[in-house]
């Protein structure tokens, strides 16, 4: 029994130790701040690439990147790929990641993944261009029409700036009947920046199309046309849809041109779609990290380097034993008596989704109504498996009418409930029933109350956002919390709510 505590008391201290010494080395030595306080955003941009690959033609990706060579700058960037070889080149002040390989057969998926943020000290890098194009060669009624147009151009505007403004005002003005020759039709935004760009040349005037992206994280993102324009000292973007002048601050400039973004050989149905976030990294030194040289390999130490769908899974998965911790404590110190340990964890978690005071009322009306159930399915006699059974499809019909109901009342809420683990709540109704029937009504409601006070309480510590924070950028916590547990199987001491069984006693002996 003693090498048994000392082995225990071994482990316990191994844990500890290990888990004290990997978040000091990640806060004291990695430099990542206990805290979100941030310096400027960090932003976590992944690029998926899917396509199907011709099974007997080599495969050559070619798909656009960032040029990163203004206003942003780049912590890390990374190209996934299996079995795929990597360059990247620069090609007219734009920059194209090309993934290729000998033979490739099926559906195939590739990443491009970048971390960056503002250039927010030193000096921006500037970049010239043409202040003089060509005629784009136009015949006939084009001809006239856009001569046509040009006139009141020219007479309401006084200079470069002011001139593409009104030539993108012009050409989104759909009843003028000029601007309906020249768009033959399509009023799409890359036609019309097409119908700006011929007018410009006319004049003289250089323009070409950026792409960007915008940074908006948890949104669907395609990249959105822009044009710009050199005037002799800088680049003047503009709006094709209503000329506004000025490229907004939470635009990336992705590439500039007429290509596509991403361009197969060897395979078909290419499709790239966009998943941006606003990293909750953004607590680091950026200052320091953005340092041209200062090595970026941060990430490799904590779970950001994961894709960023599976880092909002592990968001909710790391919290998972802090709230077995809550009910641990409650249960074992405090003496509170719930429906097992990770029932009421489950319920907490449904609660992120239902929210706390709704999520209690659902639960507490499928519960009721279950119960009420099973007490009737008792005087039929049923097995327990059938009784289940109907237990668990009463809980599924109930939960379909309440999110109906709550759609036609206009409740969007209670859309929600269906969040709630059914089997969990069947199980919860079954344990329940028998609970009362083995030792009264009191004790089955005391036990519900203290499932649901557990769940609450759990679901308010596991949704602090300082607490989400600390545990994900540091998981190596959890190892310490491992430690307390492992401690905690070995008390045998009182609990609080016993102070109250044993009051008798300490009257007596008084």
């Amino acid at each position: 029994m003693r090498s048994l505590t000392l082995h225990l008391r071994f482990l316990i201290a191994i844990l500890v130790v290990l888990g004290i010494s990997v978040t000091a080395y990640q806060i004291f030595v990695l430099g990542i701040p206990v805290t979100e306080d941030a310096t400027d955003d960090l932003w976590n941009i992944d690029a998926k690439v899917e396509f199907v690959a011709n099974p007997k033609d080599p495969v050559k990706i070619q798909m656009f990147v960032p040029p990163l060579s203004r206003d942003f700058v780049s912590l890390n960037e990374s190209f996934i790929s299996n079995n795929y070889g990597v360059s990247v080149n620069r090609t007219d002040g734009n920059r194209k990641v090309t993934w290729s390989a000998r033979r490739a057969k099926g559906n195939q998926t590739l990443y491009y993944r970048l971390v960056l943020t503002k250039r927010y000290s030193g000096e921006k890098v500037k970049i010239k261009g043409p202040t003089f194009r060509d005629s784009i060669a136009v015949e006939g009624p084009e001809k006239i029409a856009a001569e046509a147009l040009l006139a009141p151009i020219r007479q309401h505007s006084a200079d470069v700036e002011t001139f593409i403004t009104e030539a993108i005002k012009r050409t989104n003005n759909l009843n003028d009947d000029n601007v309906k020759l020249l768009l033959a039709g399509d009023p799409s935004i890359p036609h019309k920046a097409k119908i700006v760009e011929l007018l410009l040349s006319i004049a003289h005037v250089p323009v070409e199309k950026v792409h960007t992206i915008r940074l908006v994280a948890d949104q669907p993102q395609t990249p959105e046309l822009w044009l710009r324009s050199f005037n002799g000292n800088d680049w003047l973007y503009f709006n094709p849809e209503t000329g506004e002048q000025g490229l907004p601050a939470d635009r990336l400039l992705w590439w500039t041109g007429d290509e596509n973004l991403i361009t197969v050989d060897g395979g078909k149905k290419a499709m790239v779609t966009f998943s941006l976030n606003n990293s909750e990294m953004n607590a680091i030194r950026l200052a320091k990290l953005t340092d041209e040289n200062t090595d970026a390999n941060f990430l490799e130490y904590s779970l950001y380097g994961l894709p960023l769908q599976t880092q909002q899974t592990f968001m909710i998965m790391v919290m998972i034993p802090i709230g077995v911790l809550v009910i641990l404590i409650l249960r074992n110190l405090i003496g509170l008596q719930t429906l097992g340990t990770f029932t009421p964890v489950l319920i907490a978690l449904a609660f992120r989704e239902t929210q706390l005071g709704f999520g209690i009322v659902l639960f507490t009306i499928i519960t009721a109504l279950g119960l009420s159930l099973r007490s009737y399915l008792e005087h039929l006699k049923l097995q327990m498996l059938p009784r289940l059974s109907v237990v668990l499809t009463f809980v599924v019909v109930l939960i379909a009418a309440i999110s109906l109901f709550s759609h036609k009342l206009g409740l969007e809420r209670g859309l929600s409930v269906a969040l709630f683990p059914m089997v969990i709540l069947t199980m919860t109704i079954e344990r329940l029933s028998i609970t009362w029937e083995e030792r009264g009504a009191n004790h089955a409601l005391k036990v519900a109350i203290g499932t649901l006070f557990a769940a609450s309480l759990a679901h308010i510590i596991m949704s602090v956002p300082e607490l989400i924070y600390f545990v994900f950028t540091f998981p190596a916590i959890l190892l310490i919390l491992v430690g307390f547990m492992l401690a905690m199987g070995r008390y045998r001491g009182y609990r609080l709510t016993e102070l109250v069984r044993f009051k008798a006693f300490l009257k007596a002996d008084s």
